[in-house]
């Protein structure tokens, strides 16, 4: 393979119709499998389609396999086919909450995605955090989804990043989110207790209730309001995931009963997101939706602070698209 010079993660070197993509290995996924850590970062690709963009499209001064372990700080680039990088919100719009020697705490805009894939290069928050704090100065400790606004812990130092990590791997992080919800639930507060397993038969990404298969996931919900709009019944739900599943409070708000406005992959049709990544999605479906993202907002995290070991808490208020929704 060619060689190239090194970039820093997030960002896109082009050469004719191809795009070389940077990462740079975080401390929090040091000792996993290269191909594990990539299908972390690629959502949408699978294990096999990894193992082949390893074989065919990795660039680095040194040779890897999909069974290698990575360490902090392993730099490579794959390389992609050059699309036009859609629109995000800019790096203006993600506001600093708190920021000292070892610890970054930001608020995410909803429509920003976390890491570089082959569809978004410069316009990702690895990338925006790069640009504000110095590469590698501020590492994401755990991912939003590209539509969920709020909070996001960073590290700032290799030992403050490995001990945040270690607190989300353990489940020793406080979480607290915001739903918009489609209905009103009869009681104040409920549970759901539904074990979750990955993919389903329409949405390769998409999670599934599976008590055979799935791992153990439970959910704690509280309303915060009823409200109606143009005579149809909502909700803005407390969620307090005590498990950590991916898509949790989507897929169990929904099973409850509840389903998240805008949620295109668990709400009124599942046949909405294959359309919607397709861009065929009809207006139909948009006025189903009632949102553009799903309303989901990280509102409080707290968690054992990596420098000083102080108990520690951060809010962020809902994002103003939501607040918008249950006003309008």
């Amino acid at each position: 393979m060619a060689s190239v010079e090194h970039e820093e993660a997030g960002t896109a070197l082009q050469q004719d119709e191809i795009v070389l993509i940077a990462y740079t290995v975080e401390a929090n996924y040091a000792g996993w499998r290269l191909d594990r850590y990539l299908c972390e970062k690629l959502r949408r690709a699978s294990r096999e389609r990894v193992k082949e963009i390893i074989e065919n499209d990795l660039v680095c001064d040194r040779r890897l396999k999909a069974s290698s372990a990575v360490w902090p700080g392993l730099s490579f680039q794959l390389r992609r086919r050059v699309r036009a990088e859609p629109t995000v919100p800019g790096a203006d719009q993600v506001r600093e909450v708190y920021v000292d020697d070892a610890l970054v705490v930001v608020d995410k805009p909803a429509g920003l995605p976390m890491h570089p894939t082959a569809r978004y290069h410069q316009g990702t928050l690895v990338a925006y955090l790069d640009q504000r704090y110095g590469k590698m100065g501020a590492t994401p400790a755990h991912r939003l989804d590209r539509e969920t606004s709020g909070l996001v812990v960073c590290g700032r130092t290799l030992e403050s990043t490995q001990r945040l990590g270690r607190l989300f791997h353990d489940g020793l992080v406080d979480k607290e989110y915001l739903a918009l919800v489609e209905g009103h639930p009869p009681d104040d507060a409920f549970d759901v207790d539904a074990p979750i397993a990955e993919g389903t038969e329409l949405i390769r990404i998409a999670v599934r209730i599976d008590r055979d298969q799935g791992r153990p996931a439970q959910t704690h919900f509280r309303v915060v309001a009823r409200f109606e709009r143009s005579g149809a019944p909502f909700s803005l739900l407390r969620a307090f995931p005590r498990t950590g599943r991916q898509h949790q409070i989507r897929i169990h708000a929904s099973v409850a009963g509840f389903p998240l406005v805008g949620d295109k992959m668990y709400g009124p049709d599942p046949a909405f997101f294959d359309r919607f990544s397709k861009h065929e999605l009809e207006p139909e479906a948009w006025l189903k939706l009632r949102l553009a993202r799903h309303a989901l907002h990280a509102a409080r995290i707290s968690f054992r602070h990596p420098g000083t070991r102080e108990n520690v808490s951060f809010d962020a208020p809902l994002a103003a698209d939501l607040l918008a929704f249950m006003q309008s």
